[in-house]
């Protein structure tokens, strides 16, 4: 079901030629960031995979994706990525990348399923980023230290936006704050998962939560993760469960707390395993990335998408990711948005 949040009084600060040049500007200069804060080399990206063989991103599990036959490969499906978690990595493979050093690509997708609204599209544009690391790295400290320097690359990148544009002030904190789902819960024990979100993201502006698709201490989930890409079930050496997190951020146009990215340190093979078992998907086993990883043919990594459209949105004080790219939008909505100040392109 859409939903379409209308903030009140709100009117774009950047026209339409300004909004594509904005976009031009920040696509360059953070990529470039990113690259250089990570030591990732670009690589090209495919649109889909075959299906079958366990590359394709299954997000929650629910979600399904867009599929079509192939003609010339007796009618075999192939599947639009949702995103390409797990392709990364058999990519580190297959360019025999040295720990230390990864790659990244421009991905797009199209997700069916989403729920149209102001930060949901059809489309799907993202930095997917993959980085090989050792055993060694496989802490929480580790994780920490790859936020910090992408959220290094998210704040120069506001300051070039505000040279640009003036009008635009920079409200990114120096430092992003960083907090484990359970402890999460526990700070706010009577919020909802999402409403723990905003709590948190407008007291601190920047916020990394730890531990995402791993059981909290009430039993539930702070929100799902499949169980072959992010390692949500290691006990770190903190004591506490996962390497994995999203990094979001407290968005004053729609006042509320958006998600920039999902990244986190992959499973190996045991956490794979236990994983599959946990997930009650230990069919994937025989599928053709899930054969790789288990025998020990993909190298450790730890990897993220990071959104390019939510990111523009961001920078830019737009209400409405429609207004950033062009997709498609039920009437009502791009009626109803153009009305409170959002004309969807």
């Amino acid at each position: 079901m859409s939903y379409l949040i209308k903030p009140t009084g709100y009117t774009a600060l950047l026209n339409l030629s300004q909004t594509e040049l904005g976009i031009k500007k920040i696509k360059d200069f953070f990529q470039q960031n990113l690259s250089s804060e990570l030591r990732l080399r670009r690589v090209t990206a495919p649109l889909f995979v075959l299906k079958g063989l366990g590359i394709n991103d299954d997000l929650n599990g629910i979600e399904r994706p867009v599929t079509f036959p192939i003609k010339d490969l007796n009618d075999n499906k192939a599947e639009i990525v949702h995103s390409l978690a797990k392709w990364k990595r058999l990519t580190l493979a297959d360019y025999e990348i040295e720990p230390g050093y990864g790659i990244y690509t421009d991905m797009n997708a199209i997700r069916s399923d989403e729920e149209l609204g102001n930060l949901h599209s059809l489309y799907v544009d993202q930095w997917d980023w993959e980085l090989v690391m050792t055993n060694e790295e496989r802490t929480v400290s580790f994780l920490k230290e790859v936020v910090q320097r992408i959220y290094a690359a998210l704040v120069r990148t506001e300051y070039m936006v505000f040279e640009m544009f003036p009008e635009i002030k920079p409200i990114l904190p120096k430092q992003i704050y960083f907090i484990h789902s359970d402890d999460l819960l526990k700070k706010y024990p009577t919020l909802s998962p999402k409403e723990r979100e905003d709590a948190i993201c407008k007291e601190y502006g920047a916020v990394f939560i730890i531990g995402i698709g791993c059981d909290l201490s009430n039993g539930e989930k702070h929100d799902g993760r499949a169980p072959d890409y992010d390692d949500w079930s290691t006990v770190a050496e903190n004591g506490q469960t996962g390497l994995n997190g999203d990094l979001l951020v407290w968005n004053t146009i729609l006042n509320r707390a958006v998600e920039l990215s999902s990244m986190g340190i992959r499973v190996d093979r045991d956490a794979l395993i236990k994983q599959l078992k946990l997930a009650k998907a230990e069919d994937r086993k025989e599928l053709y990335f899930h054969r790789r990883l288990l025998n020990n043919e993909l190298p450790l990594s730890i990897g993220g998408g990071i959104g390019q459209s939510r990111l523009c949105m961001f920078y830019l004080r737009k209400a409405h990711i429609g207004e950033i790219q062009a997709s498609i939008w039920p009437e009502e909505m791009r009626r109803d948005a153009k009305f409170a100040g959002m004309p969807l392109i």
